[in-house]
């Protein structure tokens, strides 16, 4: 079912909201940890942490995870979204967003983008096309283009990692 992740309230279908599960299979909880274990677990029902939304005929369709939403003055930034606009420019090989601190906004979007082989891709006609295809407040604010992304064995990119990258350089910063 998806619930609204606060409440618990089942959202209506087409709503975006929290995966939740419940049966046999669903774990009791976190070892000797009640703090873990009240956040994901209520009632019976398991908290994904998985954003998603069911559709008429019963489909479950998961877009984005919970931990990952960018919340920008107060409007909620879906990363995923934002990464499906960047992949669809020319030249984009890798895309990948996460929020960074923003002394106004609270958080502010950042792309990590990897050129295709010889692509030259410059900020502006980026900021652009994303101008054109999203609503303002998801457009990345800053641009960072590398050579590769930080990735697990499995090839999964580790968007942690370069929130942690961000979090040390603005504690190297603030010395």
């Amino acid at each position: 079912m998806i619930v609204q992740p606060d409440t618990l309230e089942k959202v209506e279908v087409g709503e975006l909201g929290e995966l939740a599960v419940k049966g046999p299979q669903v774990m009791r909880g976190y070892w000797n940890q009640p703090e873990e274990t009240y956040k994901c677990l209520r009632d019976g029902w398991l908290l994904t942490g998985d954003l998603g939304k069911m559709d008429e005929d019963g489909y479950f369709y998961i877009l984005d995870r919970r931990k990952d939403i960018i919340i920008a003055g107060g409007y909620n930034i879906y990363p995923r979204e934002v990464e499906e606009v960047l992949f669809e420019f020319p030249g984009v090989e890798e895309a990948i967003v996460a929020g960074i601190y923003d002394p106004y906004r609270g958080e502010t979007v950042k792309a990590y983008i990897v050129p295709k082989n010889g692509a030259k891709l410059e900020e502006g006609e980026l900021k652009k096309f994303c101008k054109e295809k999203l609503a303002a407040y998801k457009v990345p604010k800053v641009y960072e283009f590398r050579d590769s992304l930080p990735k697990t064995m499995a090839g999964k990119v580790l968007r942690r990692k370069l929130i942690e990258e961000e979090q040390s350089k603005l504690s190297q910063d603030i010395k």
